[in-house]
Order: structure tokens, then C-alpha cells, then sequence
């Protein structure tokens, strides 16, 4: 019997938690930059769009936890930022 090696993914959310959010946050504006040009042919816009909204889950994702992590350490409540 041959051995099967696993196929590579082939999204991004599997890639996904190396990139760090800002890396993420700044990809992602990329691509939509790219995207609004109107010069992609349609298969690579649509790669683009599914990339787009993989970084865009995780970049969500990313901002619920650090939300997570401030109302844990004020005492379960969210607070008003004063910047």
C-alpha cells in the first residue's frame, strides 16, 4: 500500500494564525485595494474575495479576544476608551 502525504490546504484560515493582526489588517487593505482597481481577471478576484474574507474573520477574531482579555482585567466590564 503506498503511503498518502496530506494535500496541502488551500486556504488561508490554515495559514492564519502565524500572521499576525497588523500583517492581517494590512494584506487585507491591500487586496481590497486591488480588487476596487477593476484590473483582476475574474478567477483571481475571486481567490482575492476568499482571501480577503479569511484575513477578514481572523482579524475579527483577533479584536473579540483582546476584547475578551480588557473585560477580564476590568473586572468583567468593557470601558469607554479615553484617548
Amino acid at each position: 500500500m503506498a503511503s498518502r502525504t496530506p494535500a496541502k490546504p488551500e486556504t488561508a484560515a490554515c495559514e492564519a494564525p502565524a500572521l499576525r493582526y497588523e500583517d492581517a489588517l494590512a494584506e487585507l487593505e491591500q487586496l481590497v485595494q486591488t480588487m476596487e482597481s477593476g484590473q483582476l481577471p475574474l478567477d483571481r478576484l475571486l481567490e482575492s474575495y476568499k482571501r480577503g474574507a479569511d484575513l477578514l474573520s481572523l482579524c475579527r477574531s483577533r479584536l473579540q479576544a483582546v476584547e475578551e482579555q480588557v473585560k477580564v482585567l476590568e473586572d468583567g466590564q468593557l470601558k469607554p476608551w479615553a484617548a
